[in-house]
C-alpha cells in the first residue's frame, strides 16, 4: 500500500484526564495487555502501511517505552519503519495545541516521505479497520480527501464533546461539516481518520500557516468543501471512541462479552508490546469467574466480571467485582472491591473495603497506597 501513516498520540489527552496525567491518551492500557494505540498501528500495518510517523507533545515516555523501535508491528525497518516525531519540529520550540499545529511540526517528516497517499488517525478508539478497502474506495472515487465516518444516534454523543458531523449525498460526497450540531436521530459522526495525497496535505498546510489557520477540520475541510472532492466512507464495524473515564471503565467490561471481543480481535491481529511473563498463578482458593485474566498473575481471592492486568496479585479472602486493576496492582487480603480503576502499582493493603457505583467508577491513581 503506497502510503503514509500519521498517528496523533497526545490530540484527545483531555478527555480522559485521570488516565492522562503521567501517560498520552494513546498509551492507555486497555484489555489486560494492550494500549490504545495498539489498534492504530495494527490498523496500519495490516492494511500494508510500513512507514509511520507518531506525533508526541507530551508526557510520551510511556509511549515511546510501549512502541520501542516498532519490532512488536513489524516497524523496525531500515526503509520505512516507526517514526517517532517530538513536538518541537519549528524554530519557535511551542507545543501544539490544535492538529493543525502538529502537521506544521511534521512537515519535514511529510516533506522527506515519498509516499503518494497518507493516512492519518487518531488513537482514542478501539477498532479494527481495514485501511486497504478505505484507500481503494478514495481512488475510484478520484478523491481529493476521504473521510471515515460511523453512524451514531445524535442522543449517544456526549454533548460537552467537539463532534464533527458530515452531511453526505447519495454518491457518497460530503457537502457540509458541521460542528457541534444540535441534531436528532442518526448522524454520520467523523472519526478523524482520512485519505488524502502527501502533496495535497503538504499544500494544505502550506496554505493554511498563511492564513493563519489553527483547525483543520473548520479552517480546511470545511472551507474548502465545495472545492476540494472530499468524499464519505461509512466504517459498519464496530467501533468506539472513549471520550471519558466512564466510557474507558464501561467499553472495557463491554470486552468481557466475547461477541464484542470477537468484533475486533478474531478477524484480524492486534499487535502490541510482547512481555515475557510467567502464566498465571491460581491459590487453592482462588475462584474467577467471567473475567479477562492477563499473564504474571497471582490470584488466591475471587474475581467476578473484572479485567486483571499482567504481574496483579490478589490476596486470599479478597473478593474483586466489576473492576479494572492495572499492571502491578497488588491487594492484601480480605479486601472487597466493586467498580474500582486502580492504576499501575497501586497497593491496598487488607481489609480494605471499597465500592462504587457502576455508572461512576472510582478510581485510584498509579502508585497509591490505600
Amino acid at each position: 500500500m503506497n502510503a503514509l501513516g500519521i498517528v496523533f498520540s497526545n490530540i484527545h489527552d483531555n478527555n480522559i484526564p485521570e488516565l492522562t496525567q503521567v501517560r498520552t491518551m494513546g498509551s492507555i492500557p486497555f484489555c489486560g495487555r494492550y494500549r490504545l494505540i495498539d489498534f492504530a498501528l495494527s490498523n496500519l500495518v495490516n492494511s500494508g502501511i510500513t512507514k509511520v510517523g507518531l506525533i508526541t507533545k507530551s508526557n510520551y515516555q510511556s509511549l515511546m517505552d510501549h512502541v520501542g523501535s516498532g519490532k512488536d508491528w513489524d516497524l523496525a525497518r531500515r526503509s520505512g519503519g516507526l517514526h517517532i516525531l517530538p513536538p518541537f519540529g519549528l524554530k519557535e520550540n511551542v507545543l501544539y495545541t490544535t492538529r493543525l499545529e502538529a502537521l506544521r511540526g511534521a512537515q519535514r517528516f511529510i516533506a522527506r516521505s515519498t509516499e503518494e497517499y497518507v493516512v492519518m488517525t487518531d488513537c482514542d478508539s478501539v477498532c479494527s479497520i481495514n485501511l486497504e478497502e478505505v484507500l481503494s474506495y478514495h481512488v475510484h472515487n478520484n478523491a481529493d480527501v476521504t473521510l471515515l465516518y460511523v453512524k451514531k444516534s445524535a442522543d449517544s454523543i456526549k454533548s460537552n464533546l467537539t463532534k464533527t458531523v458530515l452531511n453526505v449525498n447519495e454518491n457518497g460526497r460530503v457537502e457540509e461539516l458541521s460542528f457541534d450540531p444540535r441534531v436528532q436521530g442518526d448522524v454520520n459522526l467523523y472519526v478523524n481518520i482520512c485519505v488524502l495525497k502527501r502533496t495535497l496535505l503538504q499544500t494544505l498546510i502550506t496554505d493554511a500557516y498563511s492564513h493563519n489557520y489553527s483547525h483543520f477540520g473548520k479552517d480546511i475541510l470545511a472551507r474548502n468543501v465545495n472545492s476540494l472532492r472530499i468524499y464519505a466512507y461509512e466504517h459498519k464495524g464496530y467501533f468506539v471512541a472513549l471520550n471519558s473515564l466512564v466510557d474507558y471503565y464501561s467499553e472495557s467490561l463491554k470486552m468481557l462479552d466475547r461477541k464484542v471481543r470477537d468484533e475486533i480481535f478474531r478477524e484480524v491481529d492486534v499487535f502490541t508490546k510482547v512481555k515475557d511473563s510467567a502464566p498465571t498463578r491460581y491459590g487453592a482458593s482462588a475462584c474467577v469467574k467471567n473475567s479477562l485474566i492477563a499473564d504474571g498473575c497471582v490470584i488466591e481471592g475471587t474475581v467476578e466480571n473484572s479485567i486483571i492486568f499482567r504481574g496483579v496479585k490478589i490476596g486470599r479472602g479478597t473478593v474483586v467485582k466489576n473492576s479494572i486493576l492495572m499492571q502491578g496492582t497488588i491487594t492484601g487480603e480480605n479486601v472487597s472491591l466493586n467498580a474500582i480503576i486502580t492504576d499501575k502499582n497501586v497497593v491496598i493493603k487488607d481489609r480494605r473495603v471499597l465500592s462504587a457505583c457502576e455508572t461512576h467508577p472510582f478510581y485510584i491513581s498509579k502508585n497509591n497506597i490505600i
